[in-house]
């Protein structure tokens, strides 16, 4: 009976002892806001590498953090990346997200020389650059705040987040095809939505064709172009202003926008419609209109 007791003992305490995980989806559509199976991959819960995180408030800022490298984007920083997005998106603290670079870079690429000497079977199998999808999951808004390069995966990763403000200095562009490979992450999908598809194509086929921060706002890329030494401050200050709203309203209105990339227009609209029903069994819906209607300022308790 003791030596029974102490296995079930061991068995109570070995997952607590086991390391954080971060989730490794299987492939998912842009934007999809299906969550997929998934699989799990051990990461350390000590000091980030490639990346720094603080909290300003209700909002989660995350540095890319590899300056030799101009943040090219390396398995190891996406690892961490999923896994500080992760944790803000639990974290009932936290509203909005802010993700940036340094003024040199935001990210200037993938870390080619990782990926120079992959074989086509390799990359199937471990489904290569699968886990970097992850971030669109994220439930809770992502404003990407760019600065520099946005080249090839820079790119990418800028157009997985939800909001982009542009530094005045920043570049964006797919160069992929002058290294003999196409882009992987999302360079000939979420690019033709965002600036049609003549643009797009001139961009991914000539790999030279890059938009400066006032032509990737005027195509509908970016929302706005900031001043370098200012754009942080200012994503981090509309970060601040949604992470005020009801959190339920501000999820369910990510997730009903990035449907909008999945859906038709009656399915899309269907679904709009559900949503907004549904707001109407909350008190943040409640209190809202009340609000409105006594002129003051809604206090919303995220219910």
């Amino acid at each position: 009976m003791r030596i029974m007791a102490l296995r079930h003992l061991n068995a109570v305490i070995r997952p607590l002892s086991r390391p954080a995980i971060v989730a490794r989806p299987m492939a998912v559509k842009a934007f999809s806001t299906f969550m997929p199976r998934m699989n799990v991959v051990p990461t350390s819960t000590g000091q980030y590498s490639h990346i720094l995180t603080e909290t300003r408030g209700k909002v989660g800022v995350v540095t890319l953090n590899r300056p030799k490298a101009l943040n090219a984007l390396s398995s190891d920083l996406f690892y961490e990346l999923n896994d500080a997005l992760g944790k803000y998106d639990e974290d009932d603290g936290i509203g909005a997200i802010v993700l940036t670079g340094s003024e040199k870079a935001f990210a200037a690429g993938a870390d080619i020389k990782e990926m120079k000497d992959e074989n086509a079977i390799n990359c199937y199998k471990k489904n290569f650059l699968g886990h970097w999808t992850n971030i669109t999951l994220i439930r809770k808004p992502i404003i990407a705040a760019v600065n520099g390069f946005a080249l090839g995966g820079g790119c990418e990763l800028a157009m997985m987040c939800d909001i982009i403000y542009a530094g005045d200095k920043a570049t964006f562009g797919q160069p992929e095809i002058k290294l003999g490979t196409i882009p992987g992450a999302g360079g000939t999908q979420r690019l033709v939505k965002a600036v049609g598809k003549s643009k797009a194509m001139e961009i991914c086929l000539t790999g030279s064709v890059n938009l400066n921060a006032e032509e990737a706002e005027k195509l509908g890329l970016v929302s706005k172009i900031v001043p370098a030494d200012q754009l942080v401050a200012e994503a981090i200050k509309t970060a601040e202003k949604i992470a005020e709203m009801s959190q339920p309203m501000v999820q369910m209105i990510k997730e009903a926008i990035n449907q909008s990339y999945e859906l038709s227009l009656s399915s899309g609209l269907r679904f709009e419609r559900r949503l907004f029903q549904s707001t109407f069994g909350t008190h943040d819906q409640r209190e809202g209109m009340t609000a409105f209607v006594e002129k003051r300022k809604a206090s919303f308790t995220n219910n």
